[in-house]
């Protein structure tokens, strides 16, 4: 049995090439909400069938303007702050998995960002965590 590396999962923006900068922890949120149809034939039961599902994804890590070498980054938080919530509010596609590996498992959608925060600590790693919406489907892919 194989178990997956938390480190192969990460979150693309704009294409499979576009890494979200320094993410360290991300979370893909899977929700069906079912219609209820109870009626007086239930015998006292709740009855239920199939309904909208929706899905989103969070995602933190460290805040940073440059990268190792100290060249400016174009996919940092900040980046995404301002292309996508300040300047536009632009949909984000997103990759949610490893999408380089064989036999691994990836999840692909549209979204919005519905929340950004930056905090920062005294003599700490400032971070971030943003939220995204999923829009429309959710495409499940495997490799």
């Amino acid at each position: 049995m194989a178990i997956l590396n938390g480190t192969e999962l990460k979150v693309y923006s704009s294409g499979t090439t576009n890494l979200v900068a320094f993410a360290q922890n991300c979370t893909l949120n899977v929700n069906h909400s079912p219609r209820e149809i109870t009626n007086k034939e239930s015998a006292g039961f709740k009855e239920i069938l199939e309904g909208l599902r929706d899905f989103s994804i969070d995602v933190d890590g460290a805040y940073a303007w440059t990268n190792a070498a100290g060249a400016a980054l174009t996919n940092g938080a900040d980046d995404v702050l301002q292309t996508n919530i300040l300047a536009n509010r632009l949909q984000v596609d997103f990759i949610f998995g490893d999408t380089a590996s064989s036999h691994d498992v990836s999840y692909a959608g549209k979204g919005y960002i519905t929340s950004m925060s930056m905090t920062g600590g005294t003599e700490d790693t400032a971070t971030y965590s943003m939220s995204i919406e999923g829009t429309g489907v959710l495409a499940q892919t495997v490799q």
